[in-house]
């Protein structure tokens, strides 16, 4: 555990020794309290509660988070750096393990820093802090599912741009999969209970719950499955790139 913590903080220093942390964070800021007060009416609703706030950060991630992922291993492999990374005295899961807890730190600061809109609603009115704060623990956890595809694919690629679009697509549809838009694709060909499972795939679902503050261990377990899941997945796909 002391190596990946090592490997851990060489990429939390890596992250804001160049402008891509604050440039990130700065973006993240903006675009959601403008979708906060612009497009969710948080003033106008005149309800004390943040679901103006949460409801659009599914939508901000799939852009947002893959431009995070896109250079966790697609920059290592392009550059040649993942052959001397893996030299040092780690292995590949503590490596991929390591990058992964540095960015999903990195993206709850991001989480962390909006916490004057949870103050402006406490002075406005008085929410149940206890739902806000449940539905922070979900954005968290539903940020590092999709971090967690992100980094995998970035594994599958050298190049950024392609680590980006193939990422956020992926994203998309792992969001979208309980929509009408998704599942009339499969509704005529595949059976009630597959067309359920596939329903049973999307992030707006689990995490609409948590934003209610029901704290379901179904949630919970759908988003830490997924994200070792696909750890697992990025281990095999380094191994792979590193063999090639």
């Amino acid at each position: 555990m002391s190596k990946t913590l090592t490997l851990f903080r060489r990429e939390m220093n890596a992250y804001f020794a160049t402008p891509l942390a604050y440039v990130f964070i700065v973006i993240f800021l903006i675009m959601a309290s403008s979708l906060t007060f612009f497009l969710g009416n948080f003033l106008e609703r005149d309800q004390a509660d943040l679901i103006p706030f949460f409801q659009f950060h599914p939508w901000l991630f799939i852009l947002l988070i893959p431009a995070i992922s896109m250079r966790l291993w697609a920059e290592e492999i392009h550059s040649g750096t993942m052959e001397l990374l893996l030299t040092l005295p780690v292995t590949t899961a503590q490596a991929v393990l390591g990058k992964f807890l540095a960015a999903w730190i990195f993206i709850g600061v991001a989480l962390m820093l909006t916490f004057p809109i949870w103050v402006t609603v406490n002075y406005l009115g008085e929410p149940d802090n206890g739902v806000i704060l449940a539905s922070y623990i979900g954005s968290f956890f539903m940020a590092g599912g999709y971090l967690a595809m992100g980094a995998f694919i970035s594994a599958m690629t050298k190049n950024q741009v392609i680590a980006f679009v193939v990422s956020a697509a992926f994203c998309f549809l792992f969001t979208a999969s309980g929509s009408p838009i998704v599942l009339n694709l499969f509704s005529g060909w595949v059976g009630d209970s597959a067309t359920h499972f596939i329903a049973g795939l999307s992030f707006l679902t689990h995490f609409q719950d948590l934003m209610k503050g029901v704290i379901d261990f179904r949630d919970v377990l759908y988003f830490a499955s997924l994200i070792v899941f696909f750890l697992y997945a990025n281990t095999v796909a380094v191994d792979r790139a590193r063999g090639a």
